[in-house]
């Protein structure tokens, strides 16, 4: 029972036991994918899920790593990926932290070089007290390549002028394209056949990876090894590396540096140090690489207990909190802004301004129904009192007037209609249509 109590996991023991058994026992690996889900926050980290047609894999480069790569990363790009397996302990999910990243073209010829490399060196292909020193007396050189080439007319220009005495024999040979590493094979083992010369001097001028390929090849390296006659490689310019130079007893920088190194000049001087200094390569190239297989296995254990890897997952957490704080904030401002304008459309529609406009409106329509009203009351009321007026006109005695006849009254206003009411003496007015008389009565005649 005790037992079984202690093979209960809590989940971040069992994330960290799972990572240190992935990052023990597998190590670096190399990986071939396709980018997508690429991120690169503020901290300067990327982070990326690298899949093929049917699985994926999530994978983090710290910005220590991703500085030495030499182009912006996008999705949809295909890549070569060096890195170490290890486990996210936060979500238990299991990534690859990426070390070197390259295009998938120049990632896969760098990384089938990087193997071969690391296995013939651990045949011993590479190993110094294998390399065969170079004749004291140099009278014929075996010049392995293409007798159409650059590298040829510069060899021969520097041997004529350095030591004209000097035989050349040449091996002709293809230096590029998917035969030319069989081509230089045969080459190789012909003048090991025939024996006619004192060294061989394999060469070719400069050019890009993949024309150089060729000297890269795993049988190509076996011959130079198991040549009994001594190679100088002198294959494309300074900067370019090839197997062929770690497997040769000697490597020159260019093919005028190789003829150079086979040729004597009149105190030997530069011979001398050319071959002190290309040893002196060779010897620092072994040992560097024995020193990379060394550190190669120092990080691998130093891996399992790095502090840094865990200051990374820190760091990484960091950046995923950071990036769902933010994805948290957009969508709460989407919320209040969503909230906002709802608020302001219901108060658009509740403001008394919309109100006040509707009173407006209605208060001139009331105002113009009232004017219309007013119109129509006074029209009614001329109407009426033009009606009224022709009406009086018609009973008026003014009317009556205008027939030509008058109308008389006494002093007290009174109409008189009667002579028999008047007497001698009184004052009478009469009106006629226009204007009006003032009598005195002095005389009275009653009509029977």
């Amino acid at each position: 029972m005790q037992g079984a109590k202690n093979n209960i996991y809590t989940v971040s023991r069992l994330n960290g036991e799972v990572r240190q058994i992935l990052e023990g026992q597998l190590g670096k690996i190399w990986l071939n994918g396709e980018i997508s889900n690429f991120s690169s926050p503020s901290s300067g980290h990327w982070y990326l899920t690298l899949k093929d047609h049917s699985s994926q894999i999530r994978c983090a480069m710290f910005k220590g790593r991703n500085q030495t790569v030499s182009f912006k990363p996008i999705n949809g790009q295909q890549v070569l990926v060096k890195g170490a397996i290890s486990v996210y302990e936060p979500r238990g999910d299991y990534q690859l932290l990426i070390e070197s990243m390259l295009p998938a073209g120049d990632g896969l010829l760098a990384q089938q070089f990087d193997a071969l490399k690391m296995k013939l060196a651990a045949e011993g292909l590479f190993a110094a007290d294998t390399k065969r020193p170079l004749p004291k007396n140099i009278q014929r050189i075996g010049v392995i390549t293409s007798p159409t080439g650059a590298a040829i007319r510069d060899v021969l220009h520097v041997l004529a002028r350095r030591d004209p005495s000097i035989e050349v024999i040449i091996y002709p040979t293809q230096v590029q394209g998917e035969t030319a590493a069989q081509s230089i094979c045969q080459a190789i083992n012909i003048a090991n056949q025939r024996l006619e010369v004192d060294v061989l001097l394999l060469t070719r001028g400069g050019g890009s990876l993949e024309d150089l390929w060729c000297f890269n090849s795993e049988a190509l390296a076996h011959t130079i090894y198991n040549s009994a006659l001594p190679v100088v490689s002198a294959v494309g310019h300074e900067v370019d590396t090839t197997i062929s130079d770690y497997v040769a007893d000697i490597r020159a920088p260019t093919p005028s540096a190789g003829a150079e190194l086979l040729s004597q000049d009149s105190d030997n001087k530069a011979q001398k140090l050319a071959t002190a200094l290309s040893r002196l390569q060779q010897s620092a190239k072994h040992y560097q690489l024995k020193q990379e297989r060394r550190l190669s296995l120092l990080e691998h254990r130093l891996q399992r207990q790095d502090p840094k890897r865990t200051l990374q997952q820190f760091e990484q957490r960091f950046d995923e909190m950071q990036l769902r704080l933010e994805s948290a904030l957009s969508n709460r401002l989407h919320i209040l802004s969503r909230r906002q304008q709802l608020l302001a459309s219901r108060l658009e529609q509740q403001s008394p301004k919309h109100k006040l406009a509707i009173e407006g409106n209605r208060l001139s329509y009331l105002a113009s129904r009232l004017q219309d009203a007013l119109q129509d009351k006074l029209s009614q009321s001329e109407q009426r009192i033009q009606y009224a007026a022709h009406q009086l006109e018609t009973v008026s005695p003014l009317a009556t007037l205008s027939r030509g006849y008058s109308i008389t009254t006494d002093i007290h206003n009174q109409v008189a209609d009667s002579a028999d009411k008047l007497t001698i003496g009184d004052s009478l007015q009469t009106r006629f249509r226009h204007g009006q008389v003032i009598s005195t009565v002095t005389q009275i005649k009653l009509l029977e």
